[in-house]
């Protein structure tokens, strides 16, 4: 019976895995020396330095970044830089580069539109956390297992002692519930440090004390699993409602380059970005000192309960400049 549960629980946690990988794709050799130009969306991020590109006819593509691949978004005025940790599954883009000793495309120019980068942020964000699913599940599974036959030798060894085998069954049934809550957990998110930095009038440009507070959020996200970032901007009665509302959302817009540029955040962990303007204010409107707190962008670090099992609330304390800088 025991066994039964164990199977049944293993088989739900991994019935969608076949799909992901139902189907293969024919992978290209390229020409060591030959140029190439290759358009497609990438399927597969092997590390920070190679990724595999999928193009219109099915057929995939080994890319390598160095560090003197030029990747930028398509713009009239010549693009954002991004590292090659902003690339994500899911993109749609365009590599040109030669074919390596290896088959694949060392890349020189890497392309692709602003919108669509956020488009497959989205979309990588919810895959992530399947996966961690995935890995947590197994890892489960093969302690569970050995629970399960330590437990069982014990039951049989014991030979007419009915509260030790009562006692084996109520442990191995404790493990299977365990198991079961900590793969329930894995999309439970809770705050885990929370940072707010300050802006000076009708400004969306980051003081030095508001770059330090977000190179701590950084650094705390480097040592977790399963994190992701929300960032939400508010402005001062200061100007018009609209006015203040764009203002907000740029506000929140300059904290999240900072974390991908400077702080080597990835883009799918960056999960919720919005502009409340001049909404949920946070002091009186009507004082200097009130719209100087009102002036603000507000970063929460979320975890998740399956994978971080002990959690801490943390908060960094607020970053407001001086009078000066009204």
């Amino acid at each position: 019976m025991l066994k039964k549960i164990f199977a049944t629980s293993l088989l739900m946690a991994f019935a969608g895995v076949g799909l992901v990988f139902a189907q293969e794709a024919q992978t290209r050799n390229l020409a060591s020396g030959q140029k190439y130009e290759i358009k497609g969306v990438i399927v597969q991020m092997e590390d920070e330095n190679s990724f595999v590109v999928r193009d219109s006819v099915g057929v995939n593509t080994r890319v390598v970044v160095s560090p003197n691949t030029s990747i930028k978004n398509n713009s009239f005025w010549g693009g954002d830089r991004f590292p090659a940790s902003a690339l994500v599954r899911g993109l749609n883009l365009k590599v040109e580069g030669i074919g390596d000793s290896s088959g694949a495309l060392s890349a020189s120019k890497i392309r692709f539109d602003k919108s669509n980068l956020l488009t497959a942020q989205s979309i990588d964000a919810r895959v992530s956390p399947a996966e961690d699913r995935i890995t947590a599940t197994e890892q489960n599974a093969k302690r569970l297992s050995g629970q399960i036959d330590e437990l069982m030798a014990i039951s049989n060894a014991a030979k007419g002692g009915a509260k030790a085998a009562q006692e084996t069954a109520d442990a191995a049934v404790a493990g299977v519930n365990a198991t079961n809550k900590r793969i329930s957990d894995l999309d439970d998110y809770v705050v885990q440090s929370t940072a707010t930095v300050n802006f000076r009038v009708n400004s969306a440009s980051l003081s030095s004390e508001a770059k330090a507070a977000l190179d701590q959020v950084a650094n705390a996200a480097r040592s977790l699993k399963g994190y992701t970032i929300e960032v939400t901007g508010f402005a001062s009665s200061d100007g018009s409602t609209a006015k203040n509302k764009v203002l907000s959302q740029r506000r929140a817009q300059a904290v999240i380059d900072y974390l991908v540029e400077n702080g080597n955040v990835p883009l799918r962990r960056i999960g919720t970005s919005y502009g409340f303007g001049e909404l949920q204010a946070i002091a009186d409107n009507s004082t200097r000192e009130g719209r100087e707190q009102n002036r603000r962008v507000e970063v929460k670090l979320l975890v998740s309960r399956g994978i971080n099992t002990n959690v801490e609330v943390k908060t960094t304390p607020v970053d407001s400049p001086s009078p000066d800088n009204e």
